[in-house]
């Protein structure tokens, strides 16, 4: 099988394990999630214990984070809102660095060869910045692109500043949408605010190393 084969087999076999449970389960989540936000608006710790729940296993689990996220807004407000998703999120994105460093790297190591993961750490440092910020709204991208980050060794520090960043414009954008509202381009809406959070956070950093 050659080397180009071999990456198509892994990255289907990625999207597979992320798709695979919204196909067996995704509309009972969803079905369920509507049911528990008529049962639960005058009970807020329960609300920040199963949304923020969701979304921190969002990464294994078929979970509709952009409705999860607005949903906090909508029954917690908008600082509170956010919080919870902001938190859920980051331990999802924590969680999928670590199964794609631990479990995933050595899987990819058997499939495609040492060789081939040296060159994803090196496509890693030179994009994987970016390919954080720009696919954290993007569903199965979003999942996707952390589990790349743990195999191709990114930074866990920086890791953890670029999608921290891109979670709390996510976080903040939804939870906006649920807190007032404002339901009409909620998606468009959270992509921006997902890259030009962290996106100016970068070039002001950028910038100061300049200028150090």
């Amino acid at each position: 099988m050659s080397v180009s084969l071999r990456w198509i087999v892994l990255v289907v076999i990625i999207l597979a394990l992320i798709l695979v449970p919204f196909a067996l389960w995704g509309e009972q989540i969803e079905g369920w999630t509507h049911a528990f936000i008529a049962a639960a608006q005058d009970r807020p710790g329960l609300v920040v214990v199963v949304l923020g729940g969701l979304l921190a296993f969002d990464i294994i689990l078929p979970v509709p984070s952009s409705l999860a996220s607005t949903t906090c807004g909508f029954l917690l407000g908008f600082i509170p809102g956010t919080l919870t998703s902001f938190v859920g999120m980051v331990i999802s994105s924590v969680l999928g660095f670590t199964l794609g460093e631990r479990l995933g790297r050595p899987f990819a190591s058997k499939l495609v060869g040492a060789d081939e993961l040296q060159r994803l750490e090196s496509l890693s440092r030179q994009f994987g910045d970016w390919a954080i910020i720009v696919a954290r709204p993007v569903p199965v991208l979003a999942e996707a692109s952390v589990l790349f980050a743990g195999m191709g060794r990114m930074s866990m520090l920086r890791f953890m500043l670029l999608s921290s960043l891109a979670n709390l414009g996510i976080s903040l954008v939804y939870a906006a949408v649920g807190a007032f509202s404002a339901t009409e381009g909620s998606f468009l809406l959270a992509f921006a605010g997902a890259i030009i959070v962290p996106g100016l956070a970068m070039f002001l950093f950028r910038e100061r190393d300049k200028e150090a």
